[in-house]
């Protein structure tokens, strides 16, 4: 047991909130030596217990090991605990929900300080982490070396995908696919508002709502491909002309239901929009384009 540990990837994590102390213990029970440190000095003394070493400091705890991972609430907590901290020669992996701006800014931070910098997009809630089937998994952007150096260590408590050495792209594509996910919650919203007062059990949507969407999926695969080709009308089924005719009846139903359509209105204007700009011939693809605040690509529509 000693010899195994011995072979094992020194860690310190910074930040003990729900995250934090599920990768900690995950970490833990694979072997690897884990330095603790949390705001609260409470919060580290059950990790301390399962065997984790509990440092008096934030400063204390990086000096500890090469590797620290840091996951704490925001960029500012991130800048408030390492500020003065020695980061030479360290390798500094930042689980920190931020921006790409604070990703890159964080990025040339560390540098300036000494450290190799890595950053993480946790794409997974905490009882998922050290459980491979429940997919969970990080977006890391930076530097490629580190991330290779340490690839088997991260991949302990979740899945890794590295996505460009950008330092911004972790948190750019975290971000990418957590706003598709808001706006499938607000699809569902206004589905179960339509159905909200009348005799029909939402159980009984959820089912058929559920197989839509997973239905539906597959249609990010033609968009990606319209948007790589900028050819916006091949093999378009249901086209812009005929998808914007239809909004009204949307909205109708919505009125009548006593429903509020501030969650497709915005969606409906722009395609709208499109089609006043644009082609009829085209698909959705083109809204796009309206979403980008500079001017878009010439394209054959």
């Amino acid at each position: 047991m000693a010899q195994n540990t011995v072979e094992k990837t020194p860690v310190t994590l910074l930040g003990l909130g729900a995250m934090g102390a599920a990768l900690a213990r995950t970490w833990l029970a694979a072997g690897h030596p884990v330095t603790v440190w949390n705001r609260t000095p409470a919060r580290s003394a059950p990790l301390a217990a399962e065997g984790a070493k509990a440092a008096d400091g934030a400063a204390a705890a990086v000096a500890a090991n090469t590797l620290v991972v840091v996951c704490l609430l925001d960029d500012a907590s991130v800048e408030e605990t390492l500020a003065g901290v020695d980061l030479a020669g360290r390798d500094l992996v930042n689980l920190t929900t931020g921006t790409p701006a604070e990703a890159r800014a964080r990025a040339e931070w560390a540098r300036e300080r000494g450290a190799r910098y890595l950053d993480g997009g946790i794409m997974a809630v905490p009882p998922m982490v050290g459980v491979p089937e429940a997919g969970g998994y990080v977006f890391y952007s930076g530097s490629r070396e580190l991330f290779e150096q340490y690839r088997e260590t991260l991949r302990v408590p979740l899945g890794t995908t590295y996505v460009g050495a950008d330092a911004g792209f972790a948190a750019l594509h975290d971000v990418a696919l957590l706003s598709a996910m808001y706006g499938m919650f607000a699809g569902a919203a206004h589905a179960f508002a339509l159905i909200r007062e009348e005799d029909i059990d939402p159980a009984s949507l959820a089912p058929l709502l559920a197989d839509w969407l997973v239905a539906m999926a597959p249609s990010v695969h033609q968009t990606a491909d319209r948007l790589r080709s900028g050819d916006y009308t091949e093999g378009v089924v249901s086209n812009l002309a005929m998808q914007v005719a239809g909004t009204p009846t949307f909205l109708s139903t919505a009125e009548q239901q006593g429903v509020s359509p501030e969650l497709l209105a915005p969606y409906f204007a722009l395609m709208r929009r499109r089609l006043s700009e644009g082609s009829g011939e085209e698909d959705l693809t083109g809204v796009i384009d309206l979403l980008v605040r500079r001017p878009a690509s010439p394209r054959s529509s």
